[in-house]
Parts: C-alpha cells; structure tokens; sequence
C-alpha cells in the first residue's frame, strides 16, 4: 500500500531546517499540465480601448500573450527553489468580462515535477503587463483572484 503525503511537510527545508531545493531524481517523468487564472479588473473605458486595439502602447492582449509564455519559460530565474523545467507547451488566452479580464494560462511538459509555477507565472506576468499597458488610462485597475486551477499528471 502507498505511503500517504503529509500535507504539514515542509518539502523545501532539509533535516536542518534550512530552504532546499527538492531531489526529484528518483522521480520517473510524467505527463504534467496546470491551469492557472486570474483576473485585471479594468474600466469601462480601458475596456473598449482594449477591446478597439486603441491603447497607446499596442495590442493589449497579443503583448500580455507573449509577455505571460516568456515569463513560464523563465520561472527558474524568478521563484528560487523552482526546477528548470523542459516546457512542451505554455498557452495563455484572455476573456473579456464585463469588469475585467480573465486571464488562464497552462503550462505542459514530459518531466520528473509539475509545472503549477510555470502556469501560474504566466497568468502572473499577463496581468502585470496588462497593467503596464493601461495605467496611463486606468489608476483604478486590480489584478485579483490569482490562483491554480488544476494539476493532472498522466504516465508516459
């Protein structure tokens, strides 16, 4: 019988207590993918400039794409105790909502850990540039609800 994981476990310190980067080498590679989300809540006005591809700065949301898949390529350098991960796939994709935007990002590789940071980075990193995009046109803007979706892991 399999061993249950206890969720009080701290993974990331070793037997002295001090940060460690997690040993996955034992680990046989799987299939792994997360969904990530959040949401930039934005005026009505930034809205349909967006929506008009009129925001001074470019396309909106073609930028904040590129910026969010970038950035999951990039989660090693940025979370410190994160593993560099052989990224098969990152997507991100936006809905615009009446008082905002959603923003869900996924993230996919064939590799010994999950890529929930990678995903939730690129959601991250959309909605700061999205942000950065707009706050000549909107002081009021609030990225909220960041969080990850889902984490499956199928075998190879």
């Amino acid at each position: 019988m399999a061993k249950a994981k206890n969720p009080a476990v701290l993974t990331h310190l070793d037997e002295s207590g001090q940060a460690s980067m997690v040993d996955v080498s034992a680990k046989a590679s799987s299939l792994r993918v997360a969904v990530a989300e959040g949401r930039i809540l934005l005026g009505k006005k930034t809205l349909a400039l967006i929506r008009k591809n009129e925001i001074q700065k470019g396309d909106v949301l073609s930028v904040a794409r590129i910026a969010g898949i970038q950035a999951a390529k990039q989660t090693q350098a940025l979370i410190p105790l994160c593993h560099q991960v052989p990224l098969s796939k990152v997507s991100v994709d936006f809905a615009i909502e009446p008082a905002g935007i959603l923003i869900q990002s996924a993230a996919k590789t064939v590799s010994q850990t999950g890529v929930e940071m990678e995903a939730l980075t690129a959601a991250s990193i959309a909605a700061l540039t999205i942000y950065d995009m707009c706050k000549a046109v909107d002081k009021d803007m609030r990225i909220t609800d960041m969080r990850l979706v889902s984490k499956t892991k199928f075998a190879v």
